[in-house]
């Protein structure tokens, strides 16, 4: 309960039994009508009181009364606390202790609490109103507590979703072994938090989710248990809301065996019953897609569709990281969609450069020609322009990690940062190993990689060398598991100069839409902005009707 309500007690014997005196349990101050008492509680449980601002401070035990004369002897801070409340103290708040307090840092000033992040960032919640403001570079992409707790220290981890709710949970679940327990910083976390915590939250053998049952719980449920898959489990609440309301109810017991009876999350991708199905139906479009500019490709494929692998596939050194980067900027310009690229033959300052010379469309893809033509600034600006909506994002993984380690992170990519599009350039390097080695792991892989583009309902590029017979490289399974693909064409030794860098697009064996394969349009190279156009396509001449035929 918040507000107690009876006699006031420093002059209960005068009142009759009264209730003119109100006491908040939450903020441990109370006020008496009748005589204009302001009271407090201190750190060891005692009750002051002050009679207005100027009052001189005084303990409280039932019957007290005090002298007029001593109700004005100097000016004071506040009229509920004393300077020494005002003082930064551990201070026991809504069934936590002191000790518990002290444990996570948690100070208390006033009517303001301080929760103190892993980088020095400091959430500040007033006491009064329940708002919250930042302090110290507080971003809110950290777990409140991970500092208190080594990775990997425990088997269970358990994530709430307040900072007294961590508090309480640690309060209840201590014993005599270590119980770490960690805050998300609101109900809606940001992107960057998965990147921040992912290595720390993964050290875990099970996570144990302490959320509320409403939609923002349910949501970060569904969304941990994405990254995490099979680690994530889930505690049932009952008829209490959250930690700290099992706590001030007493009833740590049943929070102990509800954190005992956590069960798995389920997928929300299972479909049970009528109304799901309907949903199914009226939500999901049949193909969502980003037109490519090549107007034959966007007739026949209708563009790079989500919830596909789409297989692009050529010779060595036919510029095939250069068609995906095209890709990305069609995606970047045409689209509202976001895309994630892993250019494993070139660096990353190169890839972003790329995308900057499509944009400013000059060839700016290395410093030393943005030093002689004088644009760096322009550079700056276009990068800023390119990747502060955080559409655009590259990525790599530990290769010595296996391609498993890809695929997880693939699925961060989609589940925690909402990627629509994923580039992996070339998928051969994704893999180690002799040939037959390579054949095993590249098939396991695109099978992994098919079913997390159906599921997720993300689209994935993927390009693949061929061998001499036309196929990828190492590994048939490759083209058989996509669902789209396009196979790049140039004739390096052609004399003419636009033959040369002239790059013919071919739909192949695979083409889910339906649609038909064959060529489909082409793209030209351009030397002054290094960057690939599309060329038109040849207009039918058009016939002048006659009526006096």
């Amino acid at each position: 309960m918040t507000e107690i309500r009876g006699a006031c007690p420093a002059h209960s014997a005068d009142t009759g039994g009264s209730d003119s005196y109100s006491f908040n349990s939450d903020k441990g101050v109370g006020h008496c009508l009748s005589c204009g008492l302001n009271t407090w509680t201190t750190e060891e449980g005692d009750l002051w009181g002050r009679y207005g601002r100027h009052g001189k401070p005084f303990p409280i035990s039932d019957g007290t009364v005090v002298e007029e004369d001593d109700w004005a002897t100097g000016p004071q801070e506040n009229d509920c606390m004393t300077e020494e409340k005002n003082e930064v103290a551990y201070v026991p708040l809504r069934g936590i202790t002191k000790d518990t307090m002290e444990f996570f840092g948690v100070k208390t000033s006033g009517n303001k609490q301080m929760y103190v992040y892993p980088s020095g960032g400091v959430k500040t919640r007033y006491l009064d109103n329940k708002s919250f403001s930042a302090a110290n570079g507080f971003k809110g992409d950290e777990l409140f507590g991970m500092n208190l707790f080594p990775a990997g220290c425990s088997k269970k981890l358990t994530v709430v979703e307040g900072e007294l709710d961590a508090l309480s949970a640690y309060q209840m679940l201590k014993g005599s072994y270590l119980n770490p327990v960690v805050s998300l910083p609101g109900a809606s976390p940001i992107g960057k938090l998965w990147e921040k915590c992912k290595k720390y939250l993964d050290s875990f053998e099970e996570i144990i989710l302490s959320v509320d049952n409403d939609d923002p719980g349910n949501k970060v449920a569904q969304l941990i248990s994405e990254i995490f898959p099979g680690k994530v489990t889930r505690m049932e609440h009952g008829q209490y809301k959250d930690a700290n309301d099992f706590l001030q109810a007493g009833d740590a017991q049943a929070y102990k065996q509800a954190w005992w009876k956590a069960k798995k999350v389920k997928p929300d991708n299972i479909l049970i019953g009528g109304d799901d199905f309907l949903s199914l139906y009226e939500d999901s479009p049949d193909f969502e897609y980003f037109e490519t500019g090549i107007k034959e490709l966007d007739e026949k494929m209708l563009g790079i569709c989500k919830g596909y692998v789409t297989l692009i596939q050529a010779e060595s050194g036919l510029g095939k990281t250069e068609f995906t980067r095209y890709l990305e900027w069609q995606c970047l310009t045409n689209s509202t969609y976001k895309i994630a690229a892993m250019h494993l033959e070139e660096t990353k300052l190169r890839s972003i450069l790329g995308l900057v010379s499509y944009k400013l469309e000059d060839n700016l893809t290395i410093k030393k020609f943005i030093e002689e033509k004088g644009r760096e600034e322009d550079v700056k600006h276009a990068i800023k322009e390119l990747t502060d909506s955080e559409r655009f994002m590259l990525f790599d993984y530990d290769m010595q990690e296996g391609h498993e380690e890809l695929v997880r992170q693939v699925r961060y990519l989609v589940a925690a940062l909402k990627v629509d599009f994923i580039v992996i350039e070339p998928l051969q390097d994704c893999v180690t190993g002799t040939s037959s080695e390579k054949e095993g792991k590249l098939a396991d892989l695109i099978t992994q990689l098919s079913t997390l583009a159906a599921k997720t309902n993300v689209g994935i590029v993927v390009v693949a060398h061929q061998n001499s017979e036309g196929g990828a490289m190492y590994s048939s399974m490759i083209t058989k598991r996509a669902a789209f693909e396009i196979l790049l064409k140039r004739d390096r030794e052609s004399e003419d100069l636009v033959e040369q860098n002239r790059t013919h697009v071919i739909i192949g064996r695979k083409n889910r839409t339906g649609l038909g394969s064959g060529k489909a349009g082409a793209v030209d190279f351009d030397l002054e902005s290094y960057t690939l156009k599309p060329v038109e396509p040849p207009k039918a001449p058009v016939v002048e009707s006659r009526d006096d035929f």
